[in-house]
Order: structure tokens, then C-alpha cells, then sequence
């Protein structure tokens, strides 16, 4: 979680190799002739220190690690005969920890609004749109790992900084803030909202009477205290691989629960309140025809769609990430990062459609914003659903410190740039942030305005807008000339982002001033 050497230092000799912290001495035209001397080809290069350096300066790689998880300094080795790139911070976390970490930093609450957004554009059209998300996705990552490759540096902010100085950087940084903290608090919304469900449920409490342990917003706080804050206090996102493994499989059990449910839930479904005998177990009528509710459609627009595209953008945000995770990959090339973010977006893609087509195929025109609520309509007590309940607030409470980690990486680079890693400011951003977001999701609105004004501007930004711009922007004109194929796809890349966000925010507007909207009535 720190700032690359700049690629200069690849070359030089160790009297100039006494870097300014942070690159910012540099000058672009000095920039430029260091990329072009280290060859542009770095996929197959190891990006590691040699053994030799590291046997001959074992203190100084410690000494680095100490300080230097998150803040953005380096400490120049002036012993080091020749120094490779990404000199800044020794990784140690595996491949599978990594894709550990960025698949559960992609798998979000999403999964819980994709059947409802399925409903709502129909089955095909659906994997269209998801399959096209997901490959400009992992199209986007492939730039900002090349962007980063080029000048050394692994922080998204830093990007911003050298494409376009200060206010590249604070746009990034202010854009992984607010994306982050959208996502955090939708997070927390689901264990405000589902956490004393389940409580109630176990209990078999049918009328709460104002128990604290019911009320949502001292669970939220009492989740954020006990389980968050500790994970979000660590030095290094690394450690969090095993509970990001952990919060994986609990929704691989969330997948297996729906995929079983779809089998077992007669279609044409009728509401707990009215079947205190169930009986009916016929899907057809009796002149044989299915019941029409009881036909998936294929395609499907109405006023709904438009929050789809939000939410299947939301669906694969994972790019704050990216890089932090990089940095603290082991044996670190972009070929490698690369494959991580490969793999951690097929496995989410695939799950994120069979969740979305089982549940869909449960309850059809049925479905609810939130899935697992449409399930306890039909059974409250269910003791499959409420376990499916308790493992989607663990893996979503678990999500949360891994995507805290780059908003405050972000609000270090804005307000304390300079600054070497420091325990009680580390701990303090951590406590701030939290109590923010248990503000905002005790007073906040319903989730799917949460979900659609964030995902219709952050998430184009981050996932379309900013890695292209920088991409352009930082990639020298010798190396590729701004008519290359390379910078026009990155350009056409930028303009789906505006067009997406434009689109996104005019039909979430047109739906709100309509009154019909599922967003601004609160629950």
C-alpha cells in the first residue's frame, strides 16, 4: 500500500538513485526518456528485488516494510548496486489470497438486487448486459495495471497525480471515497435491515415488542464495533485473504441455498399471511396451460430497467482495489496481476448469474429489490433461508474492512501526502469513516437509491473514465502515438463511461420526478 520507485530509478547509478519522495521532483521530459530506456515489454520481468539485494540489505527491506504499507513514501537505498521497479514494498501475499481479496472486494450486496434486475430486463438481455460489464471490467484493469506499469507507481490517486497533477489525484481520491463509502454503507444497510430478521426469527418472536437486541441500528453499531473495526484496523489488506475466503464460501452457500429453493418452492407462490395451510402445490391450472406469472421472459423493459444498468456496473466494481492488492501481490507482474483479476471476475460473473437466474426462476414477476426477503414472504421461519440470512451478513460484514482499506489509503494521499505510515492516524481515519457510514445507514434512505445515484457516478468514473484518461494520458507519445489503436479504444473506453453515467442518472431522475420510484419512498 505504497508508491512504486519511479521507473528512473531502474537505470541509474546509485548516486542518483536518492529519488524525491513521492516522484514529484521529476520532470516530465526526464520521465518520459526513463520509460523509454526500460523496455516496454515488463510482463515477463520479475519486478522483485534479487536475492543478492535482499541478502545484502535484509534490514533495509524490513526497515521499508515497517514504515511504508499505505503511506506513499520510499526510502532510497543508496546501498543497492541496481534497483528493479516496485522496489517500494516487498509483497508477500499468495496468488490465491489475492484473488481471495478481489473477488471479495467485486462481491458486494449486488448479488441480492440481480434477480430483481433480472425480473426487470429480462433473461437474455440480462447476460448481455452482465457479460458486457464484466469484459469491459477486466478491460479496464488491464489499463490501469499498464498505466501503473509505466511509471512505477501503484496507487490509483498517484495515477491521477501524475496524469494530471493535483486534481487528477483528488478526483480519484474523492471518486474511491464516495464509491467506497456507498458500498460500505450499503453493506451495513443489509445487517441494519436483515440482522434482527433473522434475531426475531430464531427467537420466533412474532410481534417485537422494542427489544434492543431487534432494533437494527444498535446491531449495526454493535457489528461495526466488534467484528469491523478490528479487521479494518490491520496494517496490510494481505491478512484479510483468509476471511475474504471465508466470506466467499458463505456466499457460494447463499448460491447452493437459492439453486435448491428454485426446486422447491411451488411457482405460482402465495404469501405466508395466507397460507397457514399450504396447499397449493399445482403449477398448472387445471386445464393444463402454466400459469402466465409462471413464464420467464426473455426480454424486458419497463421503469425498473433503469436501475439495472447501475446495478450490474456496481456488479463488478472492484478497481479501488486493484491496485493495493497489487502492491502486496508476492513475485508482482502485471502478467500476474492480471490473471488475478481475470479469474476473480469469471467466478463472480458465473455466480452472479446463476443467483440471479435461480432466483428469478423462483418468483418471477415476484421478485423484490432484495432477494432474500422475497423468501421469508413465503416462510418466515424457514430454517435454510435464515442460515442463507446469517452466512449473506457474514460475507457482507466482511466485505466491509477489505473496501475500507482504499478510501483510506485515498484520504491519506489527499490530506497527509507526505507522511510515513503512523498507527494512531491509521487507526483514526478507520474510526472516523466507520461512525460516518453508521450515521449514514441510520438515517439513510432505502437501498436502491443508495445502490443507483452511486453506481450512475462513481462507478463509471473508476471503472471507465479514469483509467482511460490516465492511460492516455500517462502512456509516452513515443511509445504509443495518441492516433494508436491502443488510445483510441482507450478514448471510445472513456466515452461508454459518460454515455453510461448520463444514461444512468437521466433515467434514475425521469423515474423520481415520475413519483413511482422504489428509491425515494424509505421502508
Amino acid at each position: 500500500m505504497s508508491e512504486d520507485k519511479p521507473a528512473e530509478s531502474v537505470e541509474t547509478a546509485p548516486a542518483e538513485s536518492n529519488a524525491i519522495p513521492n516522484g514529484k521532483g521529476h520532470e516530465p521530459g526526464e520521465e518520459i526518456t526513463a520509460s523509454a530506456k526500460t523496455p516496454p515489454a515488463e510482463d515477463g520481468e520479475k519486478e522483485t528485488v534479487p536475492n543478492s539485494a535482499q541478502n545484502a540489505s535484509p534490514h533495509r527491506t524490513e526497515n521499508a516494510e515497517a514504515n511504508l504499507p499505505e503511506s506513499q513514501e520510499f526510502l532510497s537505498g543508496v546501498e543497492d548496486k541496481k534497483t528493479p521497479r516496485f522496489t517500494d514494498f516487498e509483497g508477500k501475499t499468495s496468488f490465491g489470497m489475492s484473488v481471495f481479496n478481489l473477488g471479495n472486494a467485486i462481491m458486494g450486496s449486488g448479488i441480492l438486487g440481480l434477480a430483481y434486475a433480472m425480473a426487470n430486463t429480462g433473461v437474455v438481455l440480462f447476460l448481455v448486459l452482465l457479460t458486457v460489464v464484466a469484459v469491459l471490467s477486466s478491460y479496464s484493469i488491464h489499463l490501469l495495471l499498464k498505466s501503473s506499469g509505466i511509471v512505477g507507481i501503484r496507487a490509483y490517486e498517484q495515477l491521477g497525480y501524475r496524469a494530471f497533477g493535483t486534481p487528477g489525484k483528488m478526483a480519484a481520491g474523492i471518486a474511491i471515497t464516495l464509491q467506497n463509502i456507498g458500498a460500505m454503507s450499503s453493506y451495513l444497510y443489509i445487517v441494519k435491515y436483515e440482522f434482527p430478521l433473522v434475531i426475531q426469527a430464531f427467537l420466533k418472536v412474532d410481534k417485537p415488542a422494542g427489544e434492543w437486541y431487534l432494533n437494527g441500528n444498535y446491531l449495526v453499531i454493535i457489528v461495526s464495533i466488534a467484528v469491523i473495526l478490528p479487521l479494518a484496523l490491520m496494517k496490510q489488506l494481505g491478512y484479510l485473504g483468509y476471511t475474504s475466503g471465508f466470506s466467499l464460501s458463505c456466499m457460494v452457500f447463499f448460491l447452493i441455498s437459492v439453486i435448491y429453493k428454485k426446486f422447491n418452492i411451488p411457482c405460482p407462490f402465495v404469501d405466508f399471511a395466507f397460507n397457514s395451510t399450504a396447499s397449493v402445490l399445482n403449477v398448472t391450472d387445471p386445464g393444463g396451460e402454466p400459469d402466465p406469472a409462471c413464464i420467464p421472459k426473455m426480454a424486458n423493459l419497463n421503469s425498473q430497467t433503469a436501475y439495472t444498468i447501475p446495478i450490474l456496473a456496481f456488479a463488478f466494481v472492484c478497481h479501488p482495489e486493484v491496485l493495493p492488492i497489487y502492491t502486496e501481490l508476492r513475485n508482482p507482474t502485471k502478467k500476474k496481476m492480471q490473471h488475478v483479476a481475470n479469474i476473480s471476475i469469471a467466478v463472480m460473473y458465473s455466480m452472479y448469474f446463476l443467483a440471479a437466474l435461480f432466483g428469478y426462476l423462483t418468483f418471477y414477476g415476484e421478485v423484490e429489490a432484495e432477494l432474500l426477503h422475497t423468501y421469508s414472504r413465503i416462510d418466515p421461519y424457514d430454517t435454510l433461508i435464515l442460515c442463507v440470512r446469517v452466512a449473506v451478513l457474514t460475507a457482507v460484514t466482511l466485505t466491509v474492512p477489505i473496501v475500507l482499506f482504499p478510501v483510506r489509503r485515498a484520504i491519506q494521499q489527499m490530506m497527509f501526502p507526505n507522511k510515513t505510515f503512523n498507527w494512531p492516524r491509521h487507526i483514526a481515519i478507520a474510526v472516523v469513516l466507520l461512525t460516518f457510514i453508521n450515521l449514514l445507514v441510520i438515517f439513510a434512505p432505502n437501498i436502491l437509491g443508495i445502490f443507483g445515484i452511486i453506481g450512475a457516478t462513481s462507478a463509471p468514473c473508476l471503472i471507465f473514465i479514469f483509467p482511460a484518461v490516465f492511460y492516455i494520458r500517462i502512456v509516452p507519445k513515443e511509445e504509443e502515438p495518441l492516433r494508436s489503436a491502443p488510445k483510441i479504444m482507450a478514448a471510445c473506453f472513456a466515452g461508454i463511461g459518460f454515455l453510461f453515467m448520463i444514461m444512468s442518472l437521466s433515467f434514475i431522475i425521469i423515474d423520481w420526478t415520475s413519483g413511482n420510484s422504489k428509491a425515494s419512498s424509505g421502508h
